[in-house]
């Protein structure tokens, strides 16, 4: 497995979300499941996977498939009370850094409460008024 997963996967166990930026390349993309836009940019994008790992709780990866910069990683977790699985896709560059994080959930009820859940913490991060802009 390639060393930035292996960190991310270790970042994801400790908790720590302050040490996912460094494993961002500076104009990362972020696709979430809960909606049909992206973050670009290290700190936004940082910033809200901070929010996810918050809210996400007894998650683990199940499964790493992958060779090269092309990775997928499935995941399990509970929103509140609502059991999730789903995948990581995600593209590293030439550095080795992640450039490009889309994620695919399911089921639908769940990913709704991840969106709520995030949507009601970013609302009171002061950094997502001038994040704004990252959102595409």
């Amino acid at each position: 497995m390639h060393p930035t997963l292996s960190a991310m996967m270790e970042v994801v166990a400790s908790g720590d979300d302050s040490k996912i930026a460094g494993l961002l390349a500076e104009d990362v993309k972020f696709l979430p499941p809960t909606y049909w836009k992206t973050w670009t940019g290290r700190e936004p994008v940082a910033a809200v996977l901070g929010h996810v790992g918050k809210v996400f709780s007894d998650f683990s990866y199940r499964r790493v498939m992958g060779d090269g910069n092309d990775w997928a990683l499935e995941f399990q977790c509970k929103i509140g009370t609502l059991d999730a699985v789903g995948v990581d896709l995600i593209t590293l560059n030439n550095d080795g850094l992640i450039q490009v994080f889309e994620v695919t959930m399911r089921p639908y009820k769940s990913v709704g409460a991840l969106r709520e859940a995030v949507n009601a913490r970013v609302m009171t991060d002061a950094r997502f008024l001038k994040y704004r802009e990252a959102l595409s």
